[in-house]
């Protein structure tokens, strides 16, 4: 099998390390080579996290170039108008509707963009896009938007429950674990 790209991305906080991680643990699970990678910036303060997955037969760097991405997956939606550049042509965008404003929207130096999906639409990419905020409350705490995005980025492979769920129990912590399943499950069936 070909390498395979998978670029995840979000604002600091959001939980893109531990997607990346669960992302990365599933195709190991189902015996795919993945390397995963992080390139954040002022992740604490909110600033841009883009974390790559690479997986295949043999994988011999973690990094996504521009154009390789057959899924952006974005936990905001001004993070995948960012990083757009990164998905192939006609690949698939996978995106909570959320908008976080960065600063310059904050201090009225500039306006959040409208319509982001239908502009990413009309330049060639598939949009999915999902209110995964309002699911994480659902589930019981805002700060599983992650795990909500990745249940719906897990209807793009073919892979078992149980391998999702493998993945879940070896990456999040178990106190948390009934609560993130929950939201994996809500993002699974969006």
């Amino acid at each position: 099998m070909d390498t395979r790209n998978i670029v995840i991305v979000g604002v600091g906080g959001q939980g893109s390390l531990l997607a990346c991680n669960l992302m990365g643990r599933a195709l190991m699970i189902e015996g795919y080579d993945a390397k995963v990678s992080e390139v954040h910036g002022m992740s604490q303060r909110g600033g841009a996290v883009v974390t790559y997955v690479r997986y295949g037969d043999k994988v011999y760097s973690p990094i996504v170039d521009k154009g390789q991405a057959e899924i952006l997956v974005s936990f905001e939606l001004l993070e995948a108008a960012r990083w757009l550049e990164l998905l192939a042509p006609g690949g698939t965008v996978v995106t909570n509707t959320q908008k976080i404003n960065p600063i310059p929207v904050i201090m009225g130096a500039a306006e959040y963009p409208e319509n982001l999906p239908e502009k990413f639409k009309a330049l060639g990419a598939k949009v999915d896009a999902i209110d995964a905020l309002e699911l994480a409350e659902k589930a019981g705490s805002s700060k599983t938007v992650n795990i909500v995005m990745m249940g719906r980025l897990s209807k793009y492979f073919d892979f078992p429950k149980e391998t999702w769920d493998k993945a879940l129990i070896e990456c999040v912590p178990p106190k948390f674990l009934e609560m993130n399943q929950k939201a994996f499950e809500l993002g699974m069936r969006a």
